[in-house]
């Protein structure tokens, strides 16, 4: 009786592992971009799209070295918004703070609400990207017609010059992608007055 080729059903086997790790990976990032709590867990605990750290203030001092950071912006479907960067890079020193600002307008004639997640690339330098004011993973509501700006504050820190791996990187790339809020945050109601209470007013 034959058996067949071992090697044959070796290699098959293998590319149906492979076939299984990619439809599970694939599964898990789009869960992660369908529910942004998620998404934000998912980064902290893979580093996935370059986490970055959210500090107070910066006790930094700037070095001899400079970065271009980029600044992209991305709206998913589904939301009627305008969304982009005021400007497209700024070159600093490393350790050296920087103040930018996006701009977000409902383009609809209805209020709408949107939050955002972020991605940094090259991956590896997410750990040396430090946000002090940030507007990620915060819904923001807007009324048909509304235009806001929105700043980040950040700045790289100069330990990525300690990271050899990272010597030849010249340009970091901040991308913002807003999703919509399908069933957004609301105030809690008012308590009701009790009944009792009703007659004295």
């Amino acid at each position: 009786m034959t058996t067949g080729d071992p090697g044959r059903k070796a290699g098959g086997a293998n590319l149906r592992l492979a076939g299984i790790c990619l439809m599970f990976a694939g599964g898990m990032v789009g869960a992660a971009y369908a529910s942004v709590p998620l998404y934000e867990m998912f980064c902290k605990v893979t580093g996935y799209g370059g986490t970055t750290q959210r500090v107070e203030s910066a006790a930094v001092t700037p070095i001899d070295r400079t970065v271009t950071v980029r600044f992209d912006a991305n709206v998913r479907s589904g939301l009627p918004w305008s969304f982009t960067p005021k400007q497209r890079s700024v070159t600093l020193r490393v350790g050296e703070v920087a103040e930018i600002a996006y701009v977000v307008e409902n383009l609809s004639d209805e209020e709408t609400v949107g939050t955002s997640t972020f991605n940094v690339t090259p991956m590896s330098t997410g750990s040396y990207f430090s946000k002090i004011t940030c507007f990620c993973f915060t819904e923001q509501r807007l009324k048909p017609g509304e235009r806001l700006e929105m700043p980040v504050v950040f700045y790289v820190d100069p330990a990525i010059a300690d990271d050899h791996e990272l010597d030849s990187v010249k340009e970091i790339t901040l991308s913002y992608s807003f999703f919509p809020v399908k069933e957004p945050s609301r105030p809690v109601a008012a308590a009701p007055v009790p009944a009792a209470n009703q007659d004295s007013l």
